[in-house]
Order: C-alpha cells, then structure tokens, then sequence
C-alpha cells in the first residue's frame, strides 16, 4: 500500500510548493505530483493541511538527551535517544562520544556496531569521534585526563568497527596529519575542532583533506586582523561545512548573521551537541564522568565552560528563522540537505525527491513537529 502526504506545503532546497501530494512506497519517496493527480493502488492518505512537509533533519553531533548518552554504551541509550530525537524532526544521526579512555570509546563503538536500526526513532548513520586527539589548551567541556596523540592501533580498532564516519581532531597535533592521511580512503571525514590551529595551521589540514569544523567560534582561535585563527580560515574556505550550535548561548546571533554572511548558508549546517539533560529538567547531570550544572536550560562544568547544549533540532530551526532574513526553505537545508552533503549522503538523504529515503518531517505553521517518518514509517506523530 502507498502512503501519500495531502494537502500539506512541500519544502524544497530552492522552492516552495503548495498543492502537491507526496506518495511514499515502502522505504523511499515514489513521487511528488498534482494533488487532483489520478492514483489507481490503493493509498493511504495523511493529511498535512496547514502543514510545512519537509526532509528530516540529520544531526552530526550529539552527545544524549532525555538521560541518555552514547557513552553509556548499551542498546537502551540509543534507542532511547532515537525515539527522543524522532520527536524534535530528527530522522538520522551520529551518535558522538566523548574523550574517554580508550576502552570506553571502543565499547560506546561497539555498541553501535552490534545495534540493529530503532524500530520507533531515528536512524543511525554511524558514529562522531570527538576527540581524544585535541588541544588540550582547548579542552572545553572534553575530560583532560584522558587527551592523548592519535595511536594508530588504536584508531585502526575504531575503523574495524564499521562505525567512524565523522571525527573531531586538532589537526596542529603529532600524528594528526598521518591519521587523516590514513583513515580518508576509507570515508571517514574529518572536523578541526578544540584545536589551537592557527590560520596556516587550518588550512595546511583543509588541504589534507579535514572538511568540517566542529561547533564553529567554539574551541577555536577567534578571528583577529593580525592573525586570522581557525575561524577566519573557516570563514574564507568555501570546501569547509561549518557546524553551528544556534542556541544562543554558544554563539551570539550577530554572529551567526556573520557566519552565514561569509560562507552562504549551504556551507553552514546545525548541530545541536546536546547532551543527556536535553528535554529534561534544570539540575545535575554527568558528561564524560564529569557533574555538569543545568541552569535554565544551560550546561556548564564545574570551571564554568559550556558542557554540550540543551538544543533540539526543531529549536535550532526555530531560532534561525527568528535571527536571520534567511527564507524558510534555506533554513530547512542547513538542518537536511547540507549535512547530508558534508557527509556524502545527497543521493539518498537531505532532499525530497522520487528515490530518495522516505525520511520526511511535517512542520506546523510554527515550525513544531507534527509528524516523523524515517524509512517511510511513523514514527512520532502528535
């Protein structure tokens, strides 16, 4: 049986189009076409009306929600975080470590590994090493215990897993440059972040083929006119995707405005790196084994640096709308189509097109999610 999407407001990356029905067959998007279109199977229709239909968001880093965390390392902590994510637009997502010791980072992999897909959230596309291998001069809410140089045995057993498709690195690091050299054949990509790399430092490993930066103004050396830092290399490399936390409290939103008037929206994709208190209560909680403060809404660590965030994708959504002159549309592509080309995923993921995977979000006028679909199933509805 066809499901089919009516009377809803199809979202594209360059256009808006009312009066349009979707029809889903079994995992993928069959078709877009005229609602009064004659249809001779039989369907099951579901009505969008007063509702934006847009692709599912994919979040490249996140650490937990609803009291859950990758490094928990069991089927109940993803699954857990899948179903909460479903729930916030989220149709696929890297489940992202912390900088642990080397036996915690392996068994939050293996976890993954062994896991098969949720059956009511969204979809693991594999994992976000985020560190070890940083600066610890810009360490933020990282562990500094356990920072240590890229060992090759080490990130080989990351490899063998079949999980590491995204890692943070400082690429300024011994051993840096070798590791991305190494693991880039077998498509993993890579993130400058919590690095010191100066501006020559930054593009010296964009060459090497680094091609994100991790939670862009964040960890990083700021821009200055005598020596540009991380960021202005970010902001001047049109092959760099610059991940953004739009919360407001990671990154101010005149700096927001900044970014995306240096890189265009389609090299600017949102994450959320929320950790385990996401969508829950003010109070304590725990990131990488240490006690993180929630006060409304903001985590913090002991020393006061920001320890993940409490955003949810629709948020980040919202947000942007709200702080940008950007159109609905090329919002929706930072959340959809530009992660999943960083990620070498746009012929399947991030657009609505015939073909593609039925992972599709229905918005309401105020841009909260009325319903998900990952692989053309239901899985969240109001």
């Amino acid at each position: 049986m066809l499901t089919r999407i009516v009377n809803g407001i199809i979202i594209t990356p360059h256009e808006t189009l009312p009066g349009q029905t979707l029809t889903i067959r079994d995992t993928k998007i069959d078709s877009i076409s005229p609602t009064n279109t004659t249809i001779t199977e039989q369907t099951q229709d579901v009505d969008a009306s007063n509702c934006y239909i847009i692709p599912g968001f994919i979040d490249v880093h996140v650490h937990g929600a609803a009291g859950h965390d990758t490094m928990h390392a069991t089927p109940d902590a993803i699954y857990g975080m899948a179903e909460y994510f479903a729930r916030h637009g989220v149709t696929s997502f890297y489940p992202t470590t912390m900088t642990m010791p080397a036996a915690a980072v392996q068994s939050a992999l293996d976890n993954l590994s062994d896991l098969p897909q949720p059956t009511n959230g969204a979809q693991i596309l594999g994992a976000h090493v985020e560190g070890p291998y940083l600066n610890l001069n810009y360490k933020g809410a990282q562990p500094p215990d356990y920072f240590r140089l890229p060992d090759p045995a080490e990130y080989q057993r990351w490899l063998e897993t079949g999980m590491l498709k995204l890692m943070t690195v400082a690429p300024e690091i011994d051993g840096a440059l070798e590791m991305i050299s190494a693991l880039r054949p077998h498509q993993v990509e890579f993130a400058l972040g919590h690095s010191g790399a100066t501006y020559d430092q930054s593009i010296r490993a964009f060459d090497s083929g680094v091609h994100q930066v991790t939670h862009t103004f964040n960890g990083m050396i700021g821009l200055h006119h005598r020596e540009p830092g991380a960021l202005g290399a970010v902001l001047t490399d049109d092959r760099v995707y610059a991940q953004l936390i739009a919360d407001g409290i990671h990154v101010h939103p005149g700096a927001i405005r900044v970014l995306l008037r240096a890189k265009g929206h389609e090299r600017v994709m949102l994450i959320t790196d929320s950790m385990e208190a996401t969508g829950l209560s003010d109070g304590t909680y725990d990131l990488g084994g240490q006690t993180v403060t929630v006060q409304q809404g903001i985590a913090r660590i002991a020393n006061g640096s920001l320890a993940g965030s409490t955003l949810t994708m629709d948020q980040a959504v919202r947000n942007i709308v709200s702080w940008t002159d950007l159109p609905l549309n090329r919002v929706i592509q930072m959340a959809t189509a530009v992660p999943a080309a960083a990620m070498h995923l746009a012929e399947s993921k991030g657009h609505l097109r015939p073909g593609y995977d039925a992972d599709i979000v229905l918005l309401n006028r105020d841009l909260q999610v009325v319903k998900t679909f990952v692989a053309g199933k239901l899985v969240y509805s109001t």
